[in-house]
């Protein structure tokens, strides 16, 4: 199957795949929770109800620490009012009067709801120990402009357990390490649109050290949150949210703009569940309590697609109508899996397939799930505008063909029976894992003599392929391209017809 970054060459400039929003959280392991709260205080000598006592002073340290950091660097602290007051639109202000060179931008506070501790007494047991709780306490969010992260933020919570979140933009991590590079480049917004060398920035982004992330993660946390140096802890960062972005920058607006409106209008009627779940890299289970569905937004810069499974997603738009961006989010990073060491609880280990850690250390293999999943989508939405290949496809899928001196017809998009077959064939989790006789007989509600002739006849007409050596099938590209092919007749030709 072409691609439209294939079909296109001439109009696309440039193609390149790197994180986009990545929010990270900062924990202290020995506060973090109520149970390791109870046990920290009782190792270092206070009382369970002196609690309070014991994170004022703390609080204090923060709120002075960031005063002096706001003289020294000669920014304000603005204080946050009302809820509906963006922080973006102050921040923007604030960057288009100061420029872009590396340093605090702005300081900004509220009260906000943060984790807390109450202390309790059990009667029964006459023991002490701190439950849950939560209040409010004031946050800075300290905009910066870091020479090698690049734009971000963090926030610091002045009360115990002092949960930090760190916002970073991999474009803008990207972009330091093409200035050490040496390579030119041009942005738009959050985009590259020109890069002198594209290939070598493409590996460039792929090789990103999350060491040296980690690294200066710990020195803005030294600086803009000192609670941590003073109690002799550290933080351990973990994934809270990150979107990975596949970027197909057109030379001329006019040309993706007709490729778009298309592509979408078609999108929408025809991509359902099965389908995302495929783009996804998981199978729809019926035991999936989530919510699928697509969602479509008419924004300044552009119009957006999204396609959800519970708390990850998959979305299109076009950026400023010059940039193609197809981007996967993850706000539960564990939403996906792949092959690792396991730990049990009896002490041993295992290489299994299991849901990928939260740690900071994940983002390189997450990386290749989330290209992975972009990658399935550039594949679903080129078939949409593959015309001309379109109409050769239609005359293998549809004649008869005759092998071994047996007749077998072809597929036909008006049969109820062949949409059935076609749509069960694509289930997610054969697109992982491949599909067996047995599974279409469940599916199908046919015996397994039944379902070999259907398969045999999908085989000759190519839409599948058999797994070598084992009585397994993959769906072939062709075969991807046919079943698009008849859920547009169905959604955008037979339903409409009959309304």
């Amino acid at each position: 199957m072409e691609l439209i970054t294939q079909k296109y060459k001439e109009q696309v400039s440039l193609m390149l795949s790197c994180y986009d929003r990545i929010i990270l959280s900062g924990n202290l392991n020995d506060l973090a929770n109520h149970h390791s709260m109870t046990s920290y205080l009782n190792q270092h000598g206070f009382r369970i109800f002196d609690y309070t006592h014991f994170t004022e002073p703390l609080r204090e340290r923060i709120r002075s620490n960031m005063e002096q950091m706001a003289s020294e660097n000669f920014v304000s602290i603005e204080f946050v009012r009302k809820s509906d007051l963006s922080k973006e639109d102050i921040i923007g202000k604030k960057l288009s009067d100061r420029g872009t060179h590396p340093g605090i931008v702005h300081i900004l506070s509220a009260m906000e709801v943060c984790p807390s501790y109450q202390p309790w007494h059990d009667k029964n047991t006459g023991r002490n120990f701190l439950k849950p709780d939560q209040g409010k306490c004031l946050t800075y969010y300290v905009y910066f402009i870091d020479e090698v992260l690049g734009y971000g933020f963090i926030r610091v919570p002045t009360w115990c357990p002092f949960r930090l979140q760190v916002y970073l933009n991999g474009h803008q991590l990207l972009s330091k390490e093409l200035d050490k590079a040496g390579i030119s480049y041009t942005m738009t917004d959050n985009a590259f649109d020109w890069i002198s060398d594209p290939l070598r920035a493409q590996v460039i982004a792929r090789d990103m050290s999350v060491e040296n992330i980690h690294a200066r993660l710990n020195e803005l946390t030294d600086r803009f949150c000192p609670v941590a140096k003073d109690l002799d802890l550290s933080y351990h960062w973990s994934i809270t949210q990150v979107e990975f972005a596949t970027d197909i920058v057109f030379k001329r607006q006019a040309d993706l703009k007709i490729l778009y409106s298309e592509m979408v209008a078609t999108a929408i009627h025809t991509v359902k569940p099965v389908h995302i779940a495929t783009f996804l890299g998981h199978k729809l289970d019926p035991r999936f309590e989530g919510e699928a569905g697509n969602l479509y937004h008419v924004r300044l810069e552009g119009s957006t697609i999204r396609h959800t499974m519970g708390k990850s997603s998959i979305k299109m738009y076009d950026k400023y109508s010059k940039i193609l961006r197809i981007e996967t989010t993850a706000n539960d990073v564990s939403f996906f899996k792949h092959y690792r060491e396991v730990d049990h609880k009896d002490g041993t280990k295992t290489m299994k397939m299991a849901g990928v850690k939260k740690t900071i250390y994940s983002l390189p293999v997450l990386q290749d799930i989330l290209l992975a999943s972009n990658k399935r989508y550039l594949e679903f939405i080129s078939s949409l505008d593959n015309k001309e290949v379109g109409r050769k496809n239609l005359e293998k899928v549809t004649a008869s063909k005759t092998k071994n001196n047996r007749n077998y017809r072809g597929i036909n998009f008006f049969s109820s029976t062949d949409q059935t077959l076609l749509l069960s064939i694509l289930r997610g989790e054969f697109n992982i894992s491949g599909l067996r006789n047995k599974n279409l007989q469940k599916l199908l509600n046919l015996n397994s003599g039944q379902v070999s002739r259907q398969i045999k006849r999908l085989l000759v007409h190519c839409l599948l392929k058999k797994v070598r050596g084992a009585y397994k099938y993959y769906v072939t590209r062709l075969g991807k391209i046919t079943l698009i092919m008849a859920e547009k007749v169905k959604e955008l030709v037979l339903v409409p017809a009959f309304c």
